[in-house]
């Protein structure tokens, strides 16, 4: 099973030639690669990310509905 998780875009930099960004995930930043989405985004948008790539950019409120239901869910248990 696969998560993409929503993040907003907050600095855009070229890195070797590839185009990387510093996205915040409901307050925890995360370097993230942009190459799938460069031509397609820019600071302040939002995208779903999965290990650590960008695969598509989303509206803000499909993000924070993400970000809504992820919390409704809480934190696992731990195994006893």
């Amino acid at each position: 099973m696969c998560l993409g998780i929503p993040g907003r875009i907050v600095a855009i930099r070229t890195d070797a030639g590839l185009p990387m960004g510093v996205v915040d995930f409901d307050g925890v930043s995360q370097e993230v690669c942009l190459a799938y989405v460069a031509d397609e985004v820019s600071v302040g948008d939002y995208v779903i990310v999965h290990v650590g790539f960008a695969l598509s950019r989303v509206d803000e409120e499909e993000a924070h509905r993400t970000y809504e239901a992820l919390r409704a869910m809480g934190e696992p248990e731990a195994p006893a």
